[in-house]
């Protein structure tokens, strides 16, 4: 008992010397580990306060949910590089293929690297139970990042970069393989190493454009 008092009263004043501007970015951290790790359905508020060093009573001063702290990951973990990638791809100045390259390994760095990777079997796992999330990332995170897709596609293509094609489905074809990575490394990635991921896109890349490029233009 006195050991645990004594912890209690050690962990006490650091909680409460943290900026309280900093306890929701705190709780969103806390929450997508745990989702990481044990799935939506199976965290509890109680777990996402207790790994973020509040009380329960704290968390619901900012969240009252698990759904909106899942919200909240996607508007304030996902939602800026988003708007990056959308500023970098309006001031791009060299060729598409370079821009649509420079995209797919910088989204394995920023995304595929970090936890936010784990978000893609997330909801395919829990679309089920959850459909009202699953529709909530699809309208925020993937169809928005189709449209970039597309648009540096149908840009290609005016440039006479790449043949003329359907761009949502080549956009589809694109990225399929970079969700597939995701999912791969937080499901079946201990019994089978998903090995060299920049050299895996790259190889995809070479297969896709060789497919798409016109024959005016290939590097």
């Amino acid at each position: 008992m006195m050991l645990s008092t004594h912890k209690s009263e050690a962990r006490g004043p650091y909680r409460w010397r943290r900026r309280k501007e900093a306890r929701p970015e705190e709780i969103i951290e806390a929450a997508l580990a745990l989702f990481a790790e044990k799935g939506f359905s199976a965290t509890r508020l109680d777990d996402v306060a207790k790994r973020a060093g509040i009380s329960k009573g704290t968390l619901y001063l900012y969240f009252d949910s698990k759904e909106a702290i899942f919200r909240a990951v996607v508007e304030t973990l996902i939602g800026p590089k988003l708007q990056a990638i959308e500023k970098r791809v309006d001031e791009f100045e060299g060729t598409n293929q370079d821009l649509l390259r420079q995209l797919v390994h910088g989204w394995w760095q920023n995304v595929g690297e970090s936890s936010l990777s784990a978000i893609p079997k997330l909801i395919v796992s829990e679309s089920g139970n959850f459909p009202e999330l699953a529709e909530y990332f699809v309208k925020q995170v993937v169809k928005r990042s189709r449209k970039v897709i597309v648009h540096v596609l149908e840009r290609g293509m005016e440039a006479g970069e790449f043949k003329k094609c359907d761009a949502k489905l080549a956009a589809r074809l694109l990225y399929a393989p970079m969700v597939q990575t995701a999912i791969w490394k937080h499901s079946l990635n201990p019994w089978d190493d998903i090995g060299d991921v920049p050299a895996y896109l790259d190889l995809h890349l070479d297969v896709f454009f060789h497919g798409i490029a016109s024959g005016a233009v290939k590097k």
